[in-house]
């Protein structure tokens, strides 16, 4: 496989509302804890940075309310165009080659999106330069090396494939520049880029109907290019696909590692 450059899972496909849905399923409780204790309330002014879907904007505007604004932006809103409404502004925008749209944000908030930047130290810094004094950033990213496998507990031929087609997901992610150990490396760049009192943990989620409705989205979409990197026939592809839905495997993601700090 040869590198190319562009996000490998495009939102205009049709499994993309899938795989909002599951992460929304999987994520959204943890983030929105994290953005509880960060203290969001009415009157903040937030930007959403790839939002993708539309459960945390949807989340961020009753919580500021009439008098706060959501700003949520992507390189593709067509999914998140619907939330379009006060509070919420949507907009087209790329966080790793443009400059911030905006500045004087209480929080700004990232989940699932820098890994895939390939410019993802710029897009750090401009998330952080928009921020107020005081403001709060959370970022939130997968780590896929750290946990690689899609079935960690392989005990079987059914376990051996699905690791077999994780392992050449994680090949493509990587040829289009995605960071695979991104997340670990979050609680130090927040650091580095002069942000206070930074924490950091992570989810792990080891099975769960949404984890399988996930892992079948995912392969359903990126299933030609599979097959054209030699990763896997369609036979297999289908046989896993059938393996998934049968409901017998235990399926995982990798870690989703959350962190957050303030801006002096």
């Amino acid at each position: 496989m040869t590198r190319t450059d562009g996000y490998l899972l495009d939102n205009g496909q049709s499994e993309a509302a899938e795989r909002f849905d599951a992460f929304a399923t999987l994520f959204d409780p943890t983030t929105f804890r994290h953005l509880e204790a960060l203290g969001v309330g009415p009157g903040w002014r937030c930007w959403e940075v790839g939002a993708g879907g539309t459960s945390v904007v949807s989340w961020l505007a009753k919580r500021v309310g009439p008098t706060g604004r959501v700003l949520a932006t992507d390189i593709d809103t067509s999914r998140i165009a619907p939330a379009g409404r006060p509070p919420v502004e949507v907009r087209v925008h790329d966080v790793g080659a443009e400059e911030p749209p905006g500045e004087g944000f209480d929080l700004v908030h990232a989940r699932l999106v820098l890994v895939h930047v390939p410019d993802r130290d710029r897009a750090l810094r401009s998330m952080i330069k928009a921020l107020r004094p005081g403001g709060r950033l959370l970022v939130e990213d997968a780590d896929p090396a750290l946990q690689p496998l899609l079935c960690p507990d392989e005990h079987g031929p059914e376990q051996q494939l699905a690791n077999r087609l994780r392992h050449g997901f994680r090949q493509l992610l990587s040829h289009r520049g995605a960071d695979l150990s991104y997340g670990r490396r979050l609680p130090r760049l927040l650091r580095e880029a002069g942000l206070r009192r930074v924490e950091a943990d992570a989810y792990f989620p080891v099975t769960s109907p949404a984890c399988a409705a996930l892992e079948s989205a995912t392969v359903r979409q990126l299933r030609d290019q599979l097959v054209a990197a030699g990763v896997a026939t369609h036979d297999d592809i289908d046989r896993h696909l059938a393996n998934v839905a049968s409901g017998d495997m235990d399926l995982a993601t990798a870690p989703m590692i959350s962190a957050w700090g303030r801006k002096g």
